[in-house]
Parts: structure tokens; C-alpha cells; sequence
């Protein structure tokens, strides 16, 4: 397939554009304006918030539309980035995989929560919901549209786990924002791209699918494992949200301390997807987050 990539520089557009070029799809990715292309690749250019070019990159070869692209913030701007993107997909069975995330879900307590659980959205991504709705909608226009939710990824030494590793190297110790029993539900950003290239293959129209691996990962743990990664002992301490909120912005740290569960089995149930990565923790320690000086 000739897949149309929005956010393919990104920590999971990389791996995404990677895992779908193996299983041997050509990737366009949809860069900025003025960004050059990679040597013997071509390239889509406009900008997120201009919906005519993203309504021009969406061209007749074009099969599949994997969306990671960053939400900018403004639910307007990215209202009108769906539309412009699935404008020229209606009616024409192509495929819209929008990237969504769990923490539209809220605290969702000790029963992990499945796809159907009602949403709800903390401050970061309060609107977010919404735009999953108006994808999902794009199905009764014969457009294979699939939102996936992935959880906290981590791997490749990125993600939120390197900003864990940073803060145990500036401050001697780990951190994790909030109380000891705040769980995150977790996904390796290689498994995760091979479950974007299950959904690109066979995912079923209107659904929406979790990509989490692992349904609660104690984020004091993690910040145990950061801490060696960075050299120490492994030793952590928690930061209160009021006072993460004055360095992080308080709608970040409510959601590093937004303690959720979160099932990840009809990706596995339904597209045969099989995790396979390291545990959090193992990566963090002795993996790709440990400095190589």
C-alpha cells in the first residue's frame, strides 16, 4: 500500500514509518513546508494547520492515511485536519488510522478498561474525545477509519521515560509525579508500530483499538529503574503534583500522576497482535536508556 504518514519524525512516527516499510509498504511522509527530503524518498509538505495542504497530499495513489501527527492543542485546528485528511477518503473503502490515547479514559481504578468504557478526558487531552467521535463517524462514509489509543510508550531510549532518566541525572534520584500506587499502562513503540501496521492491513472500519502492552506499569518503578539508568543506586522519591506542576505545567502533571489499568486484548484478540518487548523496567536499567559514555 501507499501509505500518507502525518508525524512521521516523531518518536512513534519513526517507528511506525519503520515497522510499515518492512512489511513492504511505500511511505509518503507528510512533512512542514520547507523541511528536505530524505535522499530517494518522496515527500508530502504543508503544514497541520493548514487544511488545504493536508486535502492536497491526500492524492488518488494514496491508500492508507496513518495519522500520528502531535495534536496541536486547539480542538479547531485538529477538527479541521481530520476533515481535510478525510475529505478524499470517503466513499472510497481507503483507510484513516487516527492516534488518539489512554488518557482520554481518566483514572479508571483497579478493572482495566476496555474500549467500550465511557471516556474520561483529564485537561491534556479534554477535547480529544470528540475527535476520536468524528473519525469514527467517517466509517458510515465508507471510510475504514480506526482510532488506536496507545499507552505510555516507551523504548528506543524515548518517550517519557527519558524525560524520567533526565530528571534522575539532574536531581540524584528518580522521580515519578504523585503517589507510589499511580500505574501507567505501557507499550514498547516497536510493538506499537507493528500494531499499526496490523490495523493498516485488516483493521475493521469504526473501531477503535488500545495499544497497550502491559495494563498497569507502577510508575515508582520506573522512576527506580531511571534512577540506574542514570548511574545510581536506584533510588526514588515522589514529586508532588502542585510542585511537578510548576516546572511541568500543571495539565502534564496531572497526567504523569493519573494512576489508570487499561486492557490491551482486542488488538490481540482481533488482529493477532503479540507483544514482544522487554519490560519497562528491564529497558530502563540495562537497556536503551542507560548512557553510553
Amino acid at each position: 500500500m501507499r501509505i500518507l504518514v502525518p508525524g512521521a519524525r516523531g518518536y512513534i512516527g519513526s517507528a511506525v514509518v519503520r515497522r510499515l516499510r518492512q512489511e513492504g509498504h511505500d511511505v509518503v511522509p507528510f512533512l512542514r513546508t520547507g523541511t528536505p527530503a530524505p535522499h530517494g524518498t518522496e515527500i508530502r509538505t504543508g503544514d497541520l494547520a493548514d487544511p488545504d495542504s493536508l486535502r492536497a497530499a491526500v492524492t488518488d495513489d494514496i491508500d492508507a492515511v496513518v495519522d500520528v501527527a502531535t495534536p496541536s492543542g486547539d480542538e479547531a485546528v485538529d477538527a479541521a485536519a481530520v476533515d481535510a485528511l478525510l475529505e478524499r477518503l470517503r466513499g472510497t473503502g481507503r483507510a484513516y488510522v487516527y492516534t488518539s490515547g489512554i488518557w482520554v479514559l481518566g483514572a479508571t481504578g483497579d478493572r482495566a478498561a476496555e474500549e467500550d468504557a465511557p471516556t474520561d478526558a483529564i485537561d491534556i487531552v479534554g477535547y480529544r474525545p470528540r475527535i476520536e467521535e468524528r473519525v469514527l463517524a467517517a466509517a458510515a462514509d465508507d471510510v475504514r477509519a480506526v482510532v488506536v489509543r496507545p499507552g505510555i510508550a516507551y523504548g528506543a531510549g524515548g518517550g517519557i521515560p527519558a524525560l524520567m532518566t533526565a530528571w534522575a541525572r539532574e536531581h540524584g534520584h528518580g522521580r515519578y509525579v504523585g503517589h507510589a500506587t499511580t500505574r501507567w499502562p505501557m507499550v514498547h513503540v516497536d510493538d506499537l508500530a507493528t500494531l499499526y501496521a496490523l490495523v493498516v492491513a485488516k483493521g475493521t472500519a469504526g473501531t477503535l483499538v488500545h495499544g497497550v502492552a502491559l495494563e498497569a506499569v507502577p510508575a515508582a518503578a520506573l522512576a527506580v529503574a531511571a534512577d540506574v539508568a542514570a548511574g545510581g543506586t536506584g533510588h526514588a522519591a515522589p514529586w508532588p503534583t502542585a510542585e511537578a506542576a510548576g516546572v511541568l505545567g500543571l495539565p502534564f502533571a496531572q497526567a504523569l500522576a493519573l494512576d489508570q489499568t487499561v486492557s490491551g486484548q482486542r488488538a490481540r484478540a482481533e488482529l493477532g497482535w503479540r507483544p514482544t518487548a522487554a519490560y519497562p523496567t528491564v529497558d530502563l536499567a540495562e537497556g536503551s536508556y542507560v548512557r553510553q559514555d
